[in-house]
C-alpha cells in the first residue's frame, strides 16, 4: 500500500520466526560437556561457530589417519611402472 507517498511493508513476524527456528535444532548434553563446551568458546564465538570448528578438525584428523593408514597397509607401485 501506497499512502502519502511512502509504501508500507508488511513484515509476517511469525513466518520468520518459523524459517529460523526450523533451522534450530537442540542437542542434549550432560553438564559436564556444557561446561566443556563452554570453557572452548572464544570471546563472542557462538556454539555454532564452535562445533563447526570442532567438526572440520574432526574431518581434518579422520583423513589424516586414513592416508596415514593406506600409507601403512597399502601394496604401492613405483610410478616407473604404471602404463597408461
Amino acid at each position: 500500500m501506497i499512502h502519502n507517498g511512502q509504501s508500507d511493508h508488511i513484515f509476517h513476524v511469525g513466518h520468520a520466526y518459523n524459517m529460523i527456528m526450523s533451522a534450530v535444532k537442540r542437542i542434549p548434553v550432560a553438564e559436564p560437556v556444557w561446561k566443556d563446551l563452554a570453557e572452548m568458546r572464544l570471546a563472542g564465538q557462538t556454539y555454532t561457530e564452535l562445533l563447526s570448528e570442532m567438526i572440520e578438525e574432526r574431518k581434518k584428523a579422520r583423513l589424516f589417519r586414513d592416508m596415514q593408514r593406506i600409507e601403512e597397509e597399502g601394496t604401492f607401485a613405483p610410478f616407473s611402472e604404471i602404463r597408461t
